[in-house]
């Protein structure tokens, strides 16, 4: 038996400290509650179904602004790994690695 899964990576370069991050795929979603400039986060990602794959985080000092960004539609069965390196003005670079 094989066990499909990605190993996902996503990259704070945003240039400022972020909150609430969320990732969220296909059955489910990881993140964490604050993310330094610079700092990196890794989590293996195991796909149930289809869809796309969408980031949203909270940025700001003295009013919290929320960013919502939609990246690459990922499938059951894919594996290999997923860079997601968070830019500033809310954009994002997704550099995906997967097969089939």
């Amino acid at each position: 038996c094989h066990s499909y899964h990605i190993e996902s990576t996503v990259v704070n370069n945003t240039g400022q400290a972020i909150d609430r991050l969320e990732i969220e795929y296909p059955s489910a979603s990881f993140g964490s509650n604050h993310m330094d400039p610079g700092q990196t986060l890794h989590y293996r990602i195991q796909l149930l179904g289809q869809g796309s794959l969408k980031v949203h985080y909270f940025t700001g000092l003295g009013h919290q602004v929320e960013t919502t960004i939609e990246g690459p539609e990922l499938h059951e069965l894919q594996q290999g790994t997923l860079q997601i390196t968070l830019q500033p003005n809310g954009k994002a670079d997704f550099l995906p690695q997967l097969n089939p």
